[in-house]
């Protein structure tokens, strides 16, 4: 199974343009959701945590409200080139008492109270497309891509 890259929600580029998202100081989270959901959506909403529909429950080994994202870095590798990176989830979830099943994997920035919870990205997590299915006693582990979660550069970007 392979995720696709991850893709943007639309406010994104404004949030971190108006400060407030803060990509080297702020907490960094990630929610598994379910194909029901709107997460796939670009433009969803306000671009905001609230608006998605379909988190996964609150059972089988996943918490809702996700998980914290571990060593978020926002650095510059290559003149004229940022990079916002965080260590793969491994393991993210362990599923127990039953499967954890999601198509989505959303990242969100924590940290601002107005607005609150803006949202960053999302993931396909099987590019079939399809559910992802952890069964009882398996992990869901997520390997990021080496190159970072994403790259900002040049004047297209």
């Amino acid at each position: 199974m392979a995720s696709d890259a991850m893709v943007a929600y639309d406010n994104f580029k404004g949030y971190m343009g108006d400060g407030t998202i803060d990509m080297d100081g702020d907490a960094f989270r990630s929610g598994l959701y379910l194909s029901a959901s709107n997460a796939g959506t670009r433009g969803v909403g306000t671009g905001l945590l609230a608006d998605l529909t379909s988190e996964h429950a609150n059972a089988n080994g996943y918490l809702t409200g996700g998980i914290a994202i571990v060593s978020p870095t926002y650095t510059e590798p290559v003149a004229g080139t940022w990079m916002f990176d965080f260590a793969d989830f491994a393991p993210a979830w362990s599923a127990s008492g039953g499967s954890i099943v999601a198509r989505w994997g959303v990242y969100w920035d924590d940290t601002p109270t107005a607005p609150a919870d803006p949202l960053i990205g999302f993931v396909l997590m099987d590019d079939t497309p399809a559910d992802i299915t952890v069964t009882t006693g398996n992990d869901l582990n997520w390997t990021l891509n080496a190159s970072g979660v994403y790259r900002l550069s040049g004047a297209e970007t």
